[in-house]
Formats: structure tokens, sequence, C-alpha cells
């Protein structure tokens, strides 16, 4: 017996003998360090707050759960509670629930001890975690986290919520709390955390923000690292989820999109073409603008400023990079109409087509766009590509088509056209609030340049539209080829 006391106290001496003894699981320093400080303040009663930043998929969440379940246990004959939000009920909440079911079942220690008390709450002993939404509308009045409050993902939930339905359920025991994420804009609730936990251990010497980035969890684990070179090569060290998820580098909430670094990478060595060159494979782009019926009774239009119709011709190279796997897409030809008839411009486009021969042309089928997208489906059957634009459709194309930039994939020839550049120049994001991390970008609409004419985005959105392209399956068509080979009638079967 007095072995087996032995034993338990060493595995429930420290999370790491019971993660490592119970479980299998060998926690990695960082992680470790993290977790004592927290359990360091819950045994001293210190209600100390902690940050926790790691980069994405590097063991936070698993951290959390072996954290929650040792607690649990060490604890299981006390009335204590631990409350843990995430963002979104579905799927983060019931995710987080699972993985600590998980941690549960493993340990011979909680398995078979612990039990589900409701949906979203789970007891070992007298010990409970509940499990509530960010969500500003989830009701979660009369939850008390008297032993842990856990505020995971904590750049996707508000502040203002947090501050009002959350922190004070730490107050009747002075609760120790953490927050953790990934890092995104500097208005988050994380970055403000971040902020308070930096002012508070210059203050006292007390560690309270634990922040990693990509390059030090991959000294540690090398699989990480190459992955993580994998993600740069694929969307480009400065696109936003690089840079925050896994480098902690906080983005602006509004930004200019094309800063002077992103141009460069899209100005290329060639030179406009009026015909295709034999063997190339094109494709067309297509943003569409309104029809001005002024111009049906006269020369004049009644609404100069309204947007073009434009038409981007891009040479594809599915070969130029191998190791991406994707496409590299080369502007070679632009056109644009302005407030022109669309049967009109539907006839210059099936004209063009056919000299071009695109396999792909990809439409805005928004709107007024949806009129010349039939004209041209119905003319070039099988090669439209609708694009029907929503907020989330055009933030994930705003995305895709920064990593396609970043990544070196997109060229317009040389020098640049100066409209587009102007539209570059002025071309705004915003990042919006929430777990879905919506981008809003575009030229902002009033906006004028600096003769004071109105200033607008067809050019760029025609570019942005190679998003589309770098969906579609791209393949090199040569004519056929007859390989003589020997009549097996005629070999020699003496050997």
């Amino acid at each position: 017996m007095t072995e087996l006391h032995s034993r338990l106290r060493k595995v429930l001496g420290s999370l790491e003998e019971y993660a490592r003894l119970g479980t299998g699981i060998t926690l990695r320093p960082y992680q470790l360090q993290a977790a004592n400080a927290i359990i360091a303040s819950i045994q001293n009663n210190a209600g100390l707050s902690f940050v926790l930043v790691l980069p994405r998929q590097s063991g936070k969440d698993e951290m959390i759960g072996q954290l929650i379940a040792y607690l649990m246990r060490c604890l299981s004959s006390k009335d204590r509670s631990i409350v843990v939000v995430n963002p979104t009920y579905k799927p983060q909440t019931i995710n987080a629930i699972l993985r600590l079911e998980t941690c549960l079942s493993r340990n011979p220690l909680t398995r078979g001890q612990w039990r589900k008390r409701s949906d979203f709450m789970r007891q070992v002993g007298y010990c409970r975690t509940s499990f509530l939404s960010g969500d500003g509308q989830a009701n979660v009045v009369g939850a008390t986290a008297s032993l842990l409050l856990v505020i995971n993902e904590a750049q996707d939930i508000a502040p203002d919520i947090y501050d009002k339905n959350f922190a004070p359920m730490c107050a009747s025991t002075n609760a120790t709390r953490l927050l953790c994420g990934t890092v995104w804009t500097s208005s988050t609730l994380l970055s403000r955390e971040m902020r308070r936990a930096r002012r508070e251990q210059e203050e006292d010497g007390t560690q309270r923000l634990f922040l990693l980035d990509a390059d030090q969890v991959a000294l540690l684990h090398k699989p990480y690292g190459l992955f993580v070179q994998g993600e740069i090569a694929r969307l480009g060290r400065q696109h936003p989820v690089i840079k925050t998820q896994f480098f902690n580098e906080e983005i602006d909430a509004q930004v200019g999109m094309f800063p002077e670094a992103r141009q460069m990478l899209m100005l290329g060595t060639h030179s406009p073409q009026l015909e295709p060159s034999p063997g190339c494979l094109y494709a067309f782009l297509i943003d569409v603008g309104g029809q001005d019926e002024g111009l049906r009774q006269s020369q004049d239009m009644q609404n100069p400023g309204r947007d073009y119709t434009s038409l981007k011709i891009v040479e594809v190279d599915p070969c130029s990079i191998p190791e991406f796997k994707r496409p590299t897409y080369r502007c070679v030809r632009r056109l644009a109409w302005l407030g022109e008839k669309h049967t009109h411009i539907h006839a210059q486009i099936k004209a063009l087509a056919q000299t071009w021969n695109p396999p792909h042309l990809v439409i805005d089928a928004t709107g007024v766009g949806e009129g010349l997208f039939s004209m041209l489906d119905l003319s070039l059957p099988g090669r439209c590509i609708p694009v029907r634009f929503t907020q989330a459709g055009k933030s994930e194309i705003g995305y895709q088509f920064i990593s396609i930039v970043e990544t070196g994939r997109y060229r317009e020839y040389h020098p640049f056209d100066s409209g587009f550049q102007r539209q570059l120049n002025h071309c705004q994001a915003e990042i919006l609030p929430g777990p879905a991390h919506t981008m809003r970008w575009g030229v902002p609409d009033g906006k004028r340049d600096e003769n004071g004419q109105p200033l607008h985005d067809d050019d760029l959105m025609t570019s942005a539209l190679t998003a589309i392209l770098d969906r579609q399956e791209w393949c090199l068509h040569s004519e056929t080829t007859v390989i003589d080979n020997l009549d097996p009638l005629k070999i020699d079967r003496n050997f």
C-alpha cells in the first residue's frame, strides 16, 4: 500500500508526470512552463491573469486539456469549478469537450471516474468544468469559475463580451485566468491582454506572458518546422495567416492592401501583346460594369463616373513553379468598356475568345453581370465560370489573391498600367471582428484620384479573379505523337 501511495503521489505531484505516466503524452518545455505557472497561481491563491500565445497547431489545446484533467483529478474531493470559453459552440466548444473527455478516458486515474453532468459540463468527484460559448448571444448567466477561467482563441472574442460576461465569473474567489490564442489585430481581446501582461510582469517580475513563434517550436519539433516551411511556400511569408498564426505579428485592422513591396512582386518583365503566342494557354477575367442609358440617345454619358467593364487576358503557365503545383499568371492584355451595351461587349469578347481560345472565362455575374454572363455562357458553353460576390466570398478571394501575389505567381506586364497602379495604391483592407476573420477590401466608395476623378477597382478586381482560376485543374495539350515500337510478332524469342 505504501508503494502504491508513493507512486500515486509521484504521478499527482506534477502535470508532467501525470501526462507522461497516465496518458503517454510528453508535454514540451514551453507547454509545461506556462502550465506550471498557472498551477502555482492556483495553489497560492494569487489570482494572476496569464496570456499564452503559441503558433497554430503547436500544442496549445493539448496542454489545456491535460491541465484541466490534472486539476480535476487533484481537486476531485473539493467543490471547485473551471470555466472554459471558446468563440463558438460549433465546432470549437464541442471539440474542446471531446478533447477533455479523451484526456480523462486515457488516464487510469480518471478513467471511469468522470461523468457527464450535462451537455456542456464534465465532472470528476466534486470538481467540474463547464464549457461555454463566447458568442454574444449565448446564455452564460450563473456560471462561476472558482478555480480557473480559460478564454480560448481570445482573439475572436469581443473585449466587451469578455468584460461583461466572463471576467466577473472569477470575482468570488479571485480565480486565476488564462487567455490564449494566436495574434490577429491590435484591437482584439488577446492583444489587449498581452499588453496588460507585459506591463504587470515588468512591475513585479512575475512572468504572465508566454509567447513563442513557429521558429522556436521548430527547434523542438522538426516536423513542425517542415510544415511551416511548406505553408510559407504556399501562401508567402507576408500573407496575413502566416504573419499572425505562425509568427505572432499583428496586422492592422485597416490597412492598404497593396504596399509597395507587394506591388513590386506583381510587376513582371514581359511586354503586353495583341495576339496570342503559339502553344500558350490563356484565360479571360471579366469584371462587369453597368450600361449607360445616355449612350442610346447620344454620345454623352449620363454617368461618366460609373465602373468600367474590364477584361484581362492572362497567360497561364502550369509548369513554371512545379513545387507549388499551381500555375503562374501573366497579364498580357487588358481592355475596358465604359457604359457600353452588354450586347456589344459580348460580341467583342466572343470574337476575342475565338482568337485566344481560353478554356476558362471567369466573370463577375453579380447583379448587372448576370446578363453578360448568360450571353457568354450560351456562346461559349462549358467555358464560363460565374462569380457571384458575397461578403464571405469576396473575403476568400482577397486572401487567396494575396497568397498568389506573395508566392510570385501573378505578374503584370511592364511598365505598370497607370490606372491599375492607382487602384492598387488606394485599395484598403479591413479585418472585421469575429472568428471568421472576414476581410472587407477594395477602393472605398467615393474615392477620387489626385485630379478629382472617381476611382474604382474594376481593373484590380479582374486580377483578383485569378483566385478562381487557381481552383481549376490545368494541363497542357499537344498534338498526338505516335511512338514507333517493335512489332511483338517479329521479336526474336531465341533467348
